[in-house]
Formats: structure tokens, sequence, C-alpha cells
């Protein structure tokens, strides 16, 4: 270990200090160098270049319990140890990224007009298509968030629109309530309800809605409790 180190760090400190400092003889250092080189050292070597692919691959999101998984899916490293695998990593500064826990989905600092709040957490509706609900999630797909735009009609408390983009623009808001129209044809009068975010602020749903006929409803800025109280409870 301590000729490994001489040798990984020769480049910035001088051999004769290093080998000083571990105790060792420089020649002892050199001849350590002109060994053959090892099965063990070509099989880690070959250990170290799957661990850096896979890693690749992962964007850096991935540990050393996944790495090792992928490399025992190949023939050649289907006995290699996760503690083998997570030193190797540890010796090349590789370590998982992690993903912000948080993601904003609503920006309601904008000019655009804010509609009032006609929905008031009447959550029980007598009949269909008279109270549409909708709002913005983030999903993981694959490797990257995604966002995930919901209408779900507060009657049958079932989705009946929805839009999966990469993007927090507007276009998959109005593509998940177009989806929602083709599907159920709500007449006229239909409320819909959103957060105060500039999707559903935006001109173009606003325009959307006055074509159709809607009435547009926002929730009270900051307030959690119409969330909590509403009935997300659905699969797509």
């Amino acid at each position: 270990m301590r000729y490994q180190f001489i040798q990984k760090n020769r480049s910035s400190f001088p051999v004769t200090k290093m080998c000083r400092s571990f105790n060792v003889f420089p020649s002892g250092f050199y001849r350590w160098q002109k060994r053959p080189y090892s099965n063990r050292q070509k099989e880690n070597d070959r250990i170290r270049k799957g661990i850096r692919r896979l890693y690749d691959e992962h964007n850096g999101m991935a540990g050393s319990p996944m790495l090792t998984a992928d490399l025992r899916s190949e023939p050649e490293f289907e006995r290699v140890g996760k503690n083998r695998v997570a030193r190797h990593m540890r010796e090349m500064g590789l370590r998982c990224k992690t993903l912000k826990k948080f993601i904003a989905t609503s920006n309601s600092k904008h000019k655009e007009p804010i509609a009032e709040n006609k929905l008031n957490r009447a959550f029980s509706v007598s009949s269909p298509n008279t109270v549409w609900v909708s709002d913005i999630t983030y999903v993981k797909v694959g490797l990257k968030w995604h966002y995930l735009t919901v209408f779900i009609g507060l009657f049958s408390r079932i989705v009946v629109g929805w839009d999966l983009s990469e993007s927090l623009e507007r276009h998959s808001m109005i593509r998940a309530f177009q989806k929602a129209l083709f599907r159920r044809q709500p007449g006229k009068g239909l409320l819909v309800h959103g957060d105060r975010g500039i999707q559903y602020a935006s001109v173009d749903f606003r325009n959307l809605l006055k074509k159709k006929g809607f009435v547009q409803s926002m929730s009270r800025k900051g307030n959690c409790w119409e969330r909590e109280a509403c009935p997300w409870g659905t699969t797509l």
C-alpha cells in the first residue's frame, strides 16, 4: 500500500521524501515498480473501468450496491463483492450524486390576474363535470425528473386528464386540460380550480377558459389546507 501511494502521488511529491516519510528505501520502491503486473492488478483495472463506465451511464446517480448489481450482470464480474466495489469507488473519488428532495412546481410571483377562490374547499360535488381541480407535481422517470399535471373531477374523484413533460411551462398543463375536455366534453359553467402558479394564470389558459364559458378558481395564497383536504387519492 505504501508503494502504491508513492506511485500514485509521485507527480506531486518527490519520491525520496515520500520514501523517507514511509520509512522505506527508494531502491525498494523502484524494484517494486519493475515487478511483473499481477493478475490481481489486472483484474482491479478491469473492475475500475467497469465501475467508471457504469457510473457514467447512471450520470453519477448510483452507489456501490447498484454498481455491484450491474457489474454482476456481466459474466466477467459475476462474483465481484460489494465491499470491493465500494473500496474502488472510494479510491477513485466516486460518490453517488443526490437529488433535491423538493422541487418547486409553482411560481406565484407574477403579474398575471389572480382568480377568486370560488371553490373555497367545497370538495363535495353532486353532479359530474361541474368542478375540476388540478395540480402539478414531479416524478422521476429513469434518471430525470419530469413534471406531471393532473386534472381530477371532484364528483368521480378520478383523473380526467393528465400530461407529463420535462418542462414546467404552461403548454403541458394546457395539454392535460385539453385531453380532459376531449374525454369529458363538459358544458358551460365548469369550475376549474388550481393554485396561483403562472401556468394557471397564463393568458393562454385564461383565454381558453373564457372561450369555453368556464369559471376559474384559485386557492388562497400559501393555503396548504386546501391540498390536504382535496381527494388526490387516485392512480393514472
